[in-house]
Protein backbone atom coordinates (compact mmCIF):
# COMPACT_ATOMS: atom_id res chain seq x y z
CA UNK A 1 0.00 0.00 0.00
CA UNK A 2 1.26 3.48 -0.90
CA UNK A 3 1.14 5.72 2.16
CA UNK A 4 1.69 9.15 0.61
CA UNK A 5 0.02 11.45 -1.90
CA UNK A 6 1.15 11.42 -5.51
CA UNK A 7 0.07 12.27 -9.05
CA UNK A 8 -3.16 10.43 -9.84
CA UNK A 9 -1.79 9.53 -13.30
CA UNK A 10 0.75 7.21 -11.74
CA UNK A 11 0.22 3.89 -10.00
CA UNK A 12 2.95 2.83 -7.57
CA UNK A 13 3.80 -0.73 -6.63
CA UNK A 14 6.10 -1.17 -3.61
CA UNK A 15 9.36 -3.00 -4.29
CA UNK A 16 10.55 -5.41 -1.65
CA UNK A 17 13.56 -4.08 0.21
CA UNK A 18 15.00 -2.92 3.53
CA UNK A 19 13.79 0.68 3.40
CA UNK A 20 10.20 0.43 2.15
CA UNK A 21 10.86 3.53 0.06
CA UNK A 22 11.18 2.05 -3.45
CA UNK A 23 8.40 1.63 -6.00
CA UNK A 24 7.77 0.66 -9.59
CA UNK A 25 5.80 3.53 -11.10
CA UNK A 26 3.56 3.06 -14.15
CA UNK A 27 1.69 5.95 -15.75
CA UNK A 28 -1.34 6.10 -18.05
CA UNK A 29 0.90 5.70 -21.11
CA UNK A 30 2.39 2.51 -19.63
CA UNK A 31 5.72 4.24 -19.06
CA UNK A 32 7.60 2.44 -16.30
CA UNK A 33 10.13 4.05 -13.92
CA UNK A 34 11.94 3.20 -10.69
CA UNK A 35 10.76 5.62 -7.97
CA UNK A 36 12.39 6.17 -4.62
CA UNK A 37 11.22 8.34 -1.77
CA UNK A 38 13.64 10.83 -0.19
CA UNK A 39 16.66 9.42 -1.98
CA UNK A 40 20.06 11.10 -1.87
CA UNK A 41 20.22 14.37 -3.85
CA UNK A 42 23.62 13.04 -4.96
CA UNK A 43 21.72 10.83 -7.42
CA UNK A 44 21.61 13.49 -10.15
CA UNK A 45 25.41 13.68 -10.34
CA UNK A 46 25.75 9.88 -10.31
CA UNK A 47 23.26 9.64 -13.16
CA UNK A 48 25.23 12.13 -15.25
CA UNK A 49 28.42 10.15 -14.62
CA UNK A 50 26.74 6.93 -15.77
CA UNK A 51 27.35 5.17 -12.45
CA UNK A 52 23.64 5.04 -11.54
CA UNK A 53 20.66 4.59 -13.91
CA UNK A 54 19.43 7.71 -15.71
CA UNK A 55 17.49 10.19 -13.56
CA UNK A 56 14.19 11.03 -15.27
CA UNK A 57 12.57 13.54 -12.88
CA UNK A 58 12.09 14.61 -9.28
CA UNK A 59 8.80 15.71 -7.70
CA UNK A 60 7.67 16.83 -4.27
CA UNK A 61 4.54 15.17 -2.90
CA UNK A 62 1.72 16.77 -0.94
CA UNK A 63 3.21 15.67 2.40
CA UNK A 64 6.71 17.01 1.64
CA UNK A 65 8.42 13.83 0.45
CA UNK A 66 10.71 14.12 -2.58
CA UNK A 67 10.34 11.40 -5.19
CA UNK A 68 13.09 10.61 -7.67
CA UNK A 69 12.30 8.63 -10.81
CA UNK A 70 15.02 6.72 -12.63
CA UNK A 71 14.96 4.83 -15.88
CA UNK A 72 13.46 1.38 -15.35
CA UNK A 73 16.02 -1.22 -16.36
CA UNK A 74 15.19 -4.87 -16.85
CA UNK A 75 18.09 -7.07 -15.86
CA UNK A 76 19.45 -8.90 -12.85
CA UNK A 77 21.41 -8.27 -9.65
CA UNK A 78 24.92 -9.64 -9.29
CA UNK A 79 25.28 -12.78 -7.25
CA UNK A 80 28.04 -13.15 -4.64
CA UNK A 81 30.08 -15.45 -6.89
CA UNK A 82 30.33 -12.87 -9.70
CA UNK A 83 31.13 -9.61 -7.97
CA UNK A 84 34.76 -10.36 -7.15
CA UNK A 85 35.50 -11.43 -10.72
CA UNK A 86 34.08 -8.54 -12.74
CA UNK A 87 36.36 -5.85 -14.14
CA UNK A 88 33.47 -3.39 -14.41
CA UNK A 89 32.93 -3.53 -10.63
CA UNK A 90 36.55 -2.41 -10.22
CA UNK A 91 36.13 0.30 -12.87
CA UNK A 92 33.03 1.78 -11.22
CA UNK A 93 34.70 1.79 -7.80
CA UNK A 94 37.76 3.47 -9.27
CA UNK A 95 35.61 6.07 -11.07
CA UNK A 96 33.63 6.88 -7.93
CA UNK A 97 36.61 7.11 -5.59
CA UNK A 98 38.79 9.18 -7.92
CA UNK A 99 36.18 11.68 -9.14
CA UNK A 100 36.78 15.16 -7.73
CA UNK A 101 33.50 16.38 -9.25
CA UNK A 102 31.50 13.70 -7.42
CA UNK A 103 33.37 14.44 -4.20
CA UNK A 104 32.64 18.16 -4.51
CA UNK A 105 28.99 17.51 -5.36
CA UNK A 106 28.59 15.25 -2.33
CA UNK A 107 29.97 18.03 -0.12
CA UNK A 108 27.50 20.48 -1.68
CA UNK A 109 24.49 18.29 -0.92
CA UNK A 110 25.55 17.80 2.70
CA UNK A 111 27.43 14.53 2.51
CA UNK A 112 28.60 13.18 5.87
CA UNK A 113 32.36 12.91 6.42
CA UNK A 114 33.57 9.82 8.31
CA UNK A 115 36.97 8.62 9.50
CA UNK A 116 37.80 5.23 10.97
CA UNK A 117 37.04 6.25 14.57
CA UNK A 118 33.52 7.32 13.54
CA UNK A 119 32.77 3.78 12.31
CA UNK A 120 34.11 2.28 15.52
CA UNK A 121 32.08 4.69 17.66
CA UNK A 122 28.88 4.03 15.69
CA UNK A 123 29.23 0.29 16.33
CA UNK A 124 29.87 0.75 20.05
CA UNK A 125 26.97 3.17 20.52
CA UNK A 126 23.98 1.41 22.12
CA UNK A 127 25.50 -1.99 21.38
CA UNK A 128 23.07 -4.72 22.49
CA UNK A 129 24.12 -6.60 25.62
CA UNK A 130 24.13 -9.95 23.83
CA UNK A 131 26.72 -8.71 21.34
CA UNK A 132 28.80 -7.27 24.17
CA UNK A 133 28.81 -10.70 25.80
CA UNK A 134 29.98 -12.44 22.62
CA UNK A 135 33.67 -13.02 23.33
CA UNK A 136 34.66 -13.46 19.68
CA UNK A 137 32.97 -10.24 18.55
CA UNK A 138 34.52 -8.31 21.40
CA UNK A 139 37.98 -9.68 20.51
CA UNK A 140 37.48 -8.41 16.95
CA UNK A 141 36.32 -5.06 18.29
CA UNK A 142 39.40 -4.78 20.54
CA UNK A 143 41.64 -5.64 17.60
CA UNK A 144 40.04 -2.88 15.52
CA UNK A 145 40.32 -0.48 18.43
CA UNK A 146 44.04 -1.26 18.80
CA UNK A 147 44.77 -0.99 15.05
CA UNK A 148 42.81 2.15 14.19
CA UNK A 149 43.96 3.43 10.75
CA UNK A 150 45.30 6.95 10.41
CA UNK A 151 42.96 9.60 9.05
CA UNK A 152 43.14 10.07 5.28
CA UNK A 153 41.73 12.43 2.69
CA UNK A 154 38.12 11.37 2.19
CA UNK A 155 36.49 10.60 -1.17
CA UNK A 156 32.96 9.92 -2.34
CA UNK A 157 31.97 6.40 -1.22
CA UNK A 158 28.87 4.30 -1.80
CA UNK A 159 28.77 2.91 1.74
CA UNK A 160 27.05 -0.41 0.93
CA UNK A 161 28.50 -1.92 -2.28
CA UNK A 162 27.36 -5.49 -1.67
CA UNK A 163 26.10 -7.74 -4.44
CA UNK A 164 22.40 -6.86 -4.39
CA UNK A 165 23.24 -3.20 -5.04
CA UNK A 166 24.83 -3.99 -8.41
CA UNK A 167 22.39 -4.09 -11.33
CA UNK A 168 23.25 -5.53 -14.74
CA UNK A 169 20.85 -4.26 -17.42
CA UNK A 170 19.66 -6.43 -20.27
CA UNK A 171 22.24 -4.79 -22.56
CA UNK A 172 25.03 -5.84 -20.18
CA UNK A 173 25.70 -2.43 -18.60
CA UNK A 174 26.55 -2.50 -14.89
CA UNK A 175 25.17 0.11 -12.48
CA UNK A 176 25.61 0.70 -8.76
CA UNK A 177 22.26 1.39 -7.08
CA UNK A 178 20.79 2.30 -3.65
CA UNK A 179 22.82 5.32 -2.53
CA UNK A 180 21.15 5.84 0.86
CA UNK A 181 24.41 5.10 2.72
CA UNK A 182 26.62 7.37 0.61
CA UNK A 183 29.32 9.23 2.51
CA UNK A 184 32.69 10.97 2.32
CA UNK A 185 35.18 8.47 3.69
CA UNK A 186 38.33 6.47 3.11
CA UNK A 187 37.73 4.44 -0.10
CA UNK A 188 39.01 1.48 1.94
CA UNK A 189 35.52 1.41 3.51
CA UNK A 190 33.97 0.42 0.17
CA UNK A 191 36.90 -1.80 -0.80
CA UNK A 192 36.80 -3.63 2.53
CA UNK A 193 33.11 -4.43 2.09
CA UNK A 194 33.79 -5.95 -1.35
CA UNK A 195 37.10 -7.71 -0.76
CA UNK A 196 36.17 -9.13 2.64
CA UNK A 197 33.02 -10.76 1.29
CA UNK A 198 33.76 -11.70 -2.28
CA UNK A 199 37.51 -11.96 -2.95
CA UNK A 200 39.83 -14.59 -1.43
CA UNK A 201 42.46 -12.91 0.74
CA UNK A 202 45.29 -14.24 -1.41
CA UNK A 203 43.80 -12.43 -4.42
CA UNK A 204 43.46 -9.02 -2.77
CA UNK A 205 46.77 -7.67 -4.12
CA UNK A 206 45.91 -8.52 -7.72
CA UNK A 207 42.43 -6.99 -7.38
CA UNK A 208 43.87 -3.80 -5.88
CA UNK A 209 46.51 -3.52 -8.62
CA UNK A 210 43.72 -3.67 -11.21
CA UNK A 211 41.87 -1.00 -9.21
CA UNK A 212 44.96 1.18 -9.53
CA UNK A 213 46.90 0.85 -6.27
CA UNK A 214 50.56 0.48 -7.25
CA UNK A 215 51.77 -0.91 -3.92
CA UNK A 216 48.76 -2.84 -2.58
CA UNK A 217 50.68 -4.31 0.35
CA UNK A 218 50.67 -0.87 1.96
CA UNK A 219 46.87 -0.63 1.70
CA UNK A 220 45.85 -4.17 2.66
CA UNK A 221 46.05 -3.63 6.43
CA UNK A 222 43.74 -0.61 6.19
CA UNK A 223 41.27 -2.42 3.93
CA UNK A 224 41.39 -5.45 6.23
CA UNK A 225 40.44 -3.15 9.13
CA UNK A 226 37.46 -1.71 7.25
CA UNK A 227 36.34 -5.17 6.20
CA UNK A 228 36.20 -6.30 9.83
CA UNK A 229 34.39 -3.10 10.73
CA UNK A 230 31.84 -3.70 7.95
CA UNK A 231 31.09 -7.19 9.25
CA UNK A 232 30.61 -5.92 12.82
CA UNK A 233 28.20 -3.24 11.61
CA UNK A 234 26.15 -5.77 9.62
CA UNK A 235 26.08 -8.18 12.56
CA UNK A 236 24.70 -5.42 14.78
CA UNK A 237 22.07 -4.40 12.20
CA UNK A 238 20.98 -8.02 11.71
CA UNK A 239 20.66 -8.48 15.47
CA UNK A 240 18.59 -5.30 15.85
CA UNK A 241 16.31 -6.51 13.05
CA UNK A 242 16.13 -9.90 14.81
CA UNK A 243 17.37 -11.52 11.60
CA UNK A 244 19.46 -14.06 13.49
CA UNK A 245 20.04 -16.28 10.47
CA UNK A 246 21.68 -13.38 8.63
CA UNK A 247 23.60 -12.41 11.75
CA UNK A 248 25.10 -15.89 12.04
CA UNK A 249 26.04 -15.88 8.35
CA UNK A 250 27.86 -12.59 8.87
CA UNK A 251 29.71 -14.01 11.89
CA UNK A 252 30.82 -17.04 9.85
CA UNK A 253 32.15 -14.78 7.08
CA UNK A 254 33.94 -12.64 9.64
CA UNK A 255 35.58 -15.73 11.14
CA UNK A 256 36.79 -16.78 7.69
CA UNK A 257 38.38 -13.37 7.15
CA UNK A 258 39.87 -12.99 10.63
CA UNK A 259 41.52 -16.39 10.56
CA UNK A 260 44.39 -14.78 8.63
Amino acid sequence: MVDFQFDKNWSLQPIKGDTGKAYMGINDEAEKVFIKRNSSPFLAALSLEGIAPKLMWTKRTGNGDVLTAQEWLDGYLLNPQDIGQRQDVIQIMQHLHQSESLKNMLYRVGGVEKQAFDFLSAYAQELPTELKRNHYLMRVFRYLEDHLPDSVEVQACHGDPIHHNWLVSDNGRLYLVDWDATMLADPAADLGAILGRYVPFDDWSQWLETYGIREPAKSIERIYWYSGMDFLQRIKISYLQQNLKQMNQEILLLKELFSY
